[in-house]
C-alpha cells in the first residue's frame, strides 16, 4: 500500500496532541505513550508537546504495513 501521508496531512509545521486526535491519526493516550516510550519525537514548548509534521509522516510511513504482512 502506497500512502502519500504528506499529501493528507495539513500543512502544518507542529501539531499539538489534541489536533493529532482531531486528525484523527493517533489518540491522545496512545500518542503519549509513544513518546514517553520513545517511538515519537516531540517539541516542547512551554508546558505543551507538539509534534512536528516531518515526524508524525516518518512514523506513520515506518509503521504502514500491507495487510497480508499483518499477523
Amino acid at each position: 500500500m502506497d500512502v502519500n501521508y504528506d499529501s493528507l496531512l495539513p500543512q502544518k509545521i507542529l501539531f499539538n496532541l489534541k489536533e493529532v486526535e482531531d486528525i484523527g491519526i493517533i489518540k491522545t493516550n496512545m500518542a503519549k505513550k509513544l513518546i514517553y516510550n520513545g517511538f515519537l519525537e516531540v517539541v516542547k514548548i512551554g508546558k505543551k508537546i507538539h509534534i512536528s509534521r516531518k515526524e508524525l509522516i516518518r512514523y506513520l510511513e515506518s509503521n504502514t504495513y500491507p495487510s497480508k504482512n499483518i499477523a
